[in-house]
């Protein structure tokens, strides 16, 4: 009888243990597949100058200051750049997963603009890998400078100029980021019969993490129309700085030859050389607010 008993409870442990099989394979059979997107390729919506790959998150406010001073080169009377100053001011906010807007103000040509980006595709692993997070982003911009010859005829027309741009990036690893930003500049009135209205360029940018809060940036624009028609002597803008994340504020450290903080205005209108010393010192502050869950 000891070894019927023992012979019916190795039989029923042998059931449960199927049966838990079969319950286990059953829920793996109905739990849908994992997609794991890619977060925090940059850290802001700007990878220096330009924007990066990066958007906020439907129902949050970003409040962004950014500040240029005037050039290293200046002298010790200038304070090495530091008397001088050029600021920006922006609202940006998600409207939706896909989208955003922002608005802004700078004192560069005392130009107001606004844009839309929207994302096409992100990067992700899993049961839908995409390589890289891809969006679109579509500017305007309207300078408010008083006109250099108020008595001829002037077109309001005239102050506008657009931007459309394609921005690829890539969360390489947990430490290194690219991204690639082909870019479409019009603008409506240029200085000279010289200067083209249309602008191409391609940017390249990247991210390199140090430390779990702070990242080294680096940002170039190179301008693919011919230099030689142009009435002045224009740079491809370069921008170094560093990222420093606490809590709901990242500050960005940059060092640039461009004084302007908008595409349309470092694209095509820079004329600071780094060889020479025309290094503008300058900040983004970003701080975010949650204005609906």
């Amino acid at each position: 009888m000891r070894l019927f008993y023992i012979i019916i409870l190795l039989l029923l442990s042998s059931s449960a243990l199927f049966a838990q099989d079969d319950l286990m394979g059953l829920l793996d059979e109905n739990t849908p597949p994992e997609i794991n997107y890619t977060t925090a390729t940059f850290k802001s919506t700007r990878v220096m100058n330009g924007h990066s790959v990066e958007r906020m998150p439907p129902g949050q406010l970003d409040v962004r200051i950014s500040h240029r001073f005037g050039t290293l080169n200046s002298g010790s009377y200038e304070l090495f750049g530091l008397d001088q100053s050029s600021v920006h001011f922006g609202l940006e906010y998600g409207i939706l997963n896909w989208i955003m807007i922002g608005v802004g103000r700078g004192t560069y040509e005392k130009t107001y603009d606004g844009f839309a980006k929207f994302t096409i595709l992100r990067q992700s692993s899993g049961v839908r890998v995409m390589p890289v997070s891809v969006s679109v982003l579509s500017s305007v911009a309207v300078t408010s400078v008083k006109w250099a010859d108020a008595s001829r005829t002037n077109y309001l027309s005239s102050r506008f100029s657009y931007v459309h741009q394609l921005l690829i990036a890539r969360k390489i690893n947990q430490s290194f980021s690219v991204q690639l930003s082909p870019v479409f500049v019009h603008r409506n009135l240029v200085a000279t019969e010289l200067d083209p209205n249309d602008l191409f360029a391609i940017g390249a940018g990247g991210r390199m993490k140090i430390t779990k809060r702070i990242s080294f940036n680096a940002e170039y624009f190179y301008l693919l129309n011919s230099k030689s028609y142009m009435s002045q002597d224009v740079f491809n803008p370069l921008s170094l700085g560093i990222d420093i994340e606490t809590g709901g504020h990242v500050f960005q450290l940059i060092f640039t030859n461009s004084l302007a903080m908008i595409e349309k205005g470092f694209i095509g209108e820079t004329t600071g050389s780094w060889l020479k010393g025309d290094i503008h010192f300058g900040f983004n502050i970003s701080r975010v607010f949650t204005l609906k869950k």
